[in-house]
């Protein structure tokens, strides 16, 4: 087999990049024939209602991925006006992946410019955002982040381990003003 053949990436009608591997809860890759968990298609579109709903479940059952999958089809149709707000929340989402997965640095940087995104919206974000809860969440879970890694790198003291995942509760994470937990 050729490396072409090996490399050889999934391809949309028009010639597109598409990636139909299953995916684990976390959106990790898995191989060709495994049962993943069900995916948000490529060409999924969602109303603002239908995104805060969908994404909410999914945060809910600890797919924060998933959730970001959905709040970034909900922010390619958004208004000009509201893109940024749904590219933050869809920020804030993946930080919380990041985070699901053990990178923690990497973490804390998305949740932080998914809140400083969201914030700028504040209590009238449109659609029943709760942008100031959504962005005092992210960050809380990005001081915790970083707490946890200066912690473990006074223990590692250079040792070249990954970091284990950690346990964040997405659906802590509310996306709608009012909804309580």
């Amino acid at each position: 087999m050729s490396d072409s053949t090996q490399t050889q990436r999934d391809r949309d009608p028009e010639g597109r990049a598409q990636n139909q591997r299953p995916r684990d809860r976390f959106g990790r890759p898995l191989a060709h024939g495994s049962e993943g968990v069900a995916r948000v298609p490529d060409d999924a579109e969602f109303t603002p209602e239908e995104g805060l709903h969908e994404a909410q479940k999914l945060l809910d059952a600890g797919y924060a991925f998933h959730a970001h999958e959905v709040l970034e089809a909900v922010w390619k149709s958004a208004a000009e006006s509201d893109r940024q707000l749904w590219r933050g929340l869809a920020q804030i989402a993946v930080g919380l992946t990041h985070g699901q997965r053990g990178n923690r640095v990497g973490a804390a940087r998305l949740l932080r410019r998914g809140a400083e995104a969201v914030a700028d919206y504040g209590s009238a974000a449109p659609d029943g955002v709760d942008a100031v809860g959504a962005a005092d969440f992210a960050q809380s879970v990005a001081d915790r982040l970083d707490a946890l890694e200066g912690a473990e790198d006074e223990d590692r003291a250079g040792a070249d381990s990954d970091a284990p995942a950690v346990d964040i509760d997405t659906g802590g994470l509310r996306l709608r003003r009012g909804d309580a937990r």
